[in-house]
């Protein structure tokens, strides 16, 4: 701070700083008397940014240190940080001038002992068991002899070698390898794209989509198996909707994956095994099946044959089965010719009988029949006959029409009784009436008046009484006229409506 250090004013002993100019040396100061430190403690508050920046706070039971990891440093972490989580963060120190306060600038982030991992392992494996993401009733079946083999591995290890050797010598498939990082800060964000990316293949496309998939790794310590442990990689596995195998680490080893996952085989070998049968044991079953089932059809055409031998010689021979049939037809070749002659014999005897009614003698008389009926229609038809019907209709018609006259006439004179009783009605229930008792209608400027504020206004008033109207100046002038009632009570002859 000597450079900053000017002559004191005249009369004045301490200098005099800016502020900009006193942050700015606290800042160099610190940076350079600390540099890159390495801080142990338990994770604060945690605060990811719109801007992609990451905020927390590191503490012990006596202080508090505020931490930031810029954007680009939050994707090269190997692990978030959580709250509650013992971590050692890694980065340097430095002062935030317009808060009048110091940071840490983290760029690594790991956790304080194996102890703590498996407390944060037990926090995961509780929330995603409340999701039911370890469920059975959600885990998918493996094919039996699947057709394609996704692998998500590294190429680099004895795994892949392990899985690829034991699929040859089982029964060989179609295998794609997605190579992955596993372990590391890249092994949880690889092997989760891996797996949604070979969920999102086309089946039967140019690139066939797995029906299978198997995530292998080799054993090691928790932290080279922790990206298995990842929340991001358990929730990509649950999501897949290919059946999946977890083959990671050796059969003591236990991540989240292996809970999420279909299947869980102890090792990457165990998962070939899982994932293929053995085609010469299948050779073998079928073979065996072949036979039993040639034996079957063998034993099954030869208890055939011995039935329908048996059945044979229960039969009787052809020749008894016709000798029945035989006879009847003998029988029915005998009666055929008399049958014939009887036959016609009666339809002779019929035929003669027909013929006698059809002598002269009866077709005269039946037209003897049919000329009377026919006079008697002609004789309904002569003049004299026709004009006395005329007649008895049109006598029948004039009586209808007085009898449609007379009551057309009494509806008429129903409803003028009706008119003339409604119109006695409208006179007594008008105002005419009420005025014939003693009561009077009281009018100024030729609007309805009833109080007396409305008549003092008014410069002339009419009265109206039940025999006429009277004009009446306001004030002790009184200009009166008598008028002829307008109403009178005698009911107007209406006339006919009809």
């Amino acid at each position: 701070m000597s450079d900053l250090i000017d002559s004191p004013a005249e009369g004045e002993n301490a200098p005099e700083f800016s502020v900009s100019e006193i942050s700015g040396a606290l800042k160099r100061t610190i940076e350079g008397a600390f540099g890159r430190v390495r801080v142990r403690g338990e994770v604060g508050r945690v605060m990811l940014a719109r801007s992609g920046h990451l905020y927390f706070d590191v503490k012990d039971d006596r202080s508090v240190i505020a931490a930031v990891s810029w954007k680009g440093q939050v994707s090269r972490l190997s692990m978030m940080p959580e709250e509650g989580m013992e971590v050692v963060v890694t980065g340097k120190l430095t002062t935030f001038g317009s808060q009048s306060k110091y940071q840490i600038n983290v760029d690594d982030v790991s956790v304080a002992g194996e102890g703590a991992l498996m407390a944060m392992l037990e926090k995961r494996k509780k929330l995603l068991a409340a999701e039911g993401l370890f469920a059975e009733e959600r885990k998918k079946a493996l094919p039996y002899l699947p057709e394609v083999i996704g692998v998500v591995t590294s190429l680099s290890g004895a795994v892949i070698r392990d899985i690829l050797h034991r699929l040859r010598d089982r029964f060989p498939r179609k295998v794609l390898i997605w190579p992955v990082a596993v372990q590391r800060e890249q092994c949880a964000p690889q092997v989760a794209r891996a797996i949604e990316g070979f969920n999102q293949m086309t089946p039967g496309g140019a690139m066939p989509r797995p029906d299978l998939l198997i995530v292998a790794r080799g054993g090691g310590s928790v932290e080279d198996l922790w990206g298995f442990n990842e929340e991001v990689v358990a929730r990509a596995a649950a999501a897949s909707e290919i059946a999946l195998i977890s083959a990671v680490g050796h059969e003591t080893d236990t991540t989240l994956i292996d809970f999420v996952s279909d299947k869980r085989a102890p090792t990457p070998t165990a998962a070939a095994e899982l994932a293929v049968p053995v085609r010469l044991e299948l050779l073998v079953w079928v073979d065996e099946q072949d036979a039993r089932l040639t034996r079957a059809v063998g034993n099954s055409v030869g208890q055939r044959g011995q039935r329908l031998r048996d059945l044979s010689r229960a039969l009787p021979r052809a020749e008894t089965l016709l000798q029945s049939p035989r006879q009847r037809l003998d029988e029915a070749s005998d009666r055929l010719p008399r049958a014939l002659e009887a036959g016609v014999q009666r339809r002779r005897v019929k035929l003669s009988e027909a013929s006698g009614s059809l002598r002269a003698s009866t077709l005269m008389r039946m037209i003897d029949t049919k000329r009377q009926a026919l006079g008697r229609r002609a004789d309904r038809l002569r003049p004299d006959v026709l004009l006395r019907e005329t007649a008895r209709r049109s006598e029948r018609l004039e009586g209808l029409a007085r009898r449609l006259e007379d009551a057309g006439q009494r509806r008429i004179d129903n409803s003028r009784e009706r008119v003339d009783t409604l119109e006695r009605m409208r006179q007594t229930l008008g105002y005419t009436e009420t005025l014939a008792r003693g009561y009077a209608v009281v009018r100024g400027d030729g609007d309805l008046i009833t109080t007396v504020k409305g008549a003092k206004k008014a410069g002339q008033i009419e009265i109206e009484f039940a025999d006429g109207k009277v004009d009446v100046g306001v004030g002790n002038e009184a200009k009166k006229t008598v008028k002829p009632a307008v109403i009178s009570k005698d009911i107007p002859d209406q006339g006919s409506l009809f």
